[in-house]
Parts: structure tokens; sequence; C-alpha cells
């Protein structure tokens, strides 16, 4: 394949982002570049997970403020850890053995928590406001 095509086909890739490209070349040579799924946010996956708008608004604020969804986010000084800071990080397991890579497990550990020990993510959320922790 010639510099120029392979140029085409870049470009035409990026210009695109995403889409399924087919490039003619002399009429008889095809390249394809396949499209790519975005990935999923956790704040997403979270959506999916909480129907109720009132738990998921809750849920979103308790999160914002623990781990700004990140859910790799570690406490330096006490060693939390993930979307919903559990201390230990390894009571995450109980949802999952992927619970250190997989924001889904953490959301699922962290609505199980908020539902045991407070009824409810809006529960959580009022706890949280009057105290700064959960």
């Amino acid at each position: 394949m010639s510099n120029t095509v392979i140029r085409r086909i870049a470009a035409s890739k990026k210009a695109l982002a995403g889409s399924v490209v087919a490039l003619g070349v002399a009429g008889s040579m095809l390249a394809t570049v396949p499209a790519q799924a975005a990935p999923v946010s956790a704040k997403a996956i979270a959506q999916q997970m909480i129907k109720d708008p009132a738990q998921f608004a809750a849920f979103d604020k308790i999160i914002s403020h623990e781990s700004g969804w990140d859910y790799t986010a570690t406490n330096a000084s006490s060693g939390a850890y993930g979307l919903a800071q559990a201390l230990p990080a390894s009571k995450m397991a109980s949802a999952g053995a992927d619970w250190k890579t997989n924001p889904a497990t953490q959301i699922k550990w962290g609505l199980d928590y908020m539902n045991d020990r407070y009824g409810s993510p809006v529960g959580a959320w009022n706890f949280w406001s009057a105290n700064h922790w959960y």
C-alpha cells in the first residue's frame, strides 16, 4: 500500500472518528477502519443501576465528594479505596472478585453498604451532609 493511501486512510479515520470508513483505492483495493465503542463512565453505570432519580442524586453527591467518580481513588492517609472509599478496601470483594478494577462492582458494593447501614443512598447522604463522612 502506498504512503498516499495510508495517509488518506489515516485522515479519513481521524475525520470520521469512530465511524466505519471504506476507501476505494484504484478501484480494486478496499481498506476499512472498524468503529470503536466509547467506554462507559462509572456515573453512567450507576445511572443504569439506580432507577429512582432521588436515590441516584444522593448516590452521585456522595461519590462525587468521596472519589470524584474515580474508581481507583485512594485516600493516602487512611487507605480507603474506590468510588465509595471502602475501608478496608478489600471489603468490596463481597460484591465481586474484580472490585479493584470494575466500577460496576464498586457501585454494587456502595449501594449495598448505603442500603444496609442507612436504609438508602438518600439516608446515607443525609448522614454525610451532617457529618461529612458516612
